[in-house]
């Protein structure tokens, strides 16, 4: 994944349909709140917050973001680096939602508790500040 330098407001404000807009815009200032920085577009439409490089144990690697979110069409995709594994206690009190490996889909942010989506991001943010995940090696780089 690459930044690609294209300006983040255009690209939220193009987001459809209207309910998609309104949660990107929330999850977009609860991750300037969490991480103190600047969000970034990525290459696939994701807004991340941070860099990081990350090494696989099959040697696969990479840069992302430390965290980050797409607005897609079905949800919004939360991108997690420490896995949704680290969450499932979290993810059990925040709502309508669903996930994979390291991601989670939730159809509509009205429906979950903002509250506890905080606590998910703060928590993901700093584990991936720590370097602490299941994929693999992290290097934090901005």
């Amino acid at each position: 994944m690459q930044r690609t330098g294209a300006d983040v407001d255009a690209a939220l404000a193009q987001v459809t349909p209207v309910a998609r807009k309104r949660d990107a815009a929330l999850v977009a200032r609860l991750l300037a709140d969490v991480t103190g920085r600047e969000a970034e577009l990525w290459t696939g439409g994701i807004i991340g917050y941070g860099a990081c490089h990350y090494r696989y144990p099959a040697g696969t690697e990479g840069d992302s973001p430390l965290i980050g979110f797409a607005p897609r069409k079905r949800a919004l995709t939360l991108y997690l680096l420490d896995g949704v594994e680290a969450h499932r206690e979290a993810l059990a009190e925040l709502g309508t939602h669903s996930t994979g490996v390291g991601c989670v889909y939730i159809p509509d942010v009205a429906t979950v508790d903002e509250a506890v989506l905080r606590r998910i991001l703060d928590a993901s943010y700093r584990r991936a500040l720590s370097a602490e995940t299941s994929y693999g090696i992290l290097t934090v780089l901005d």
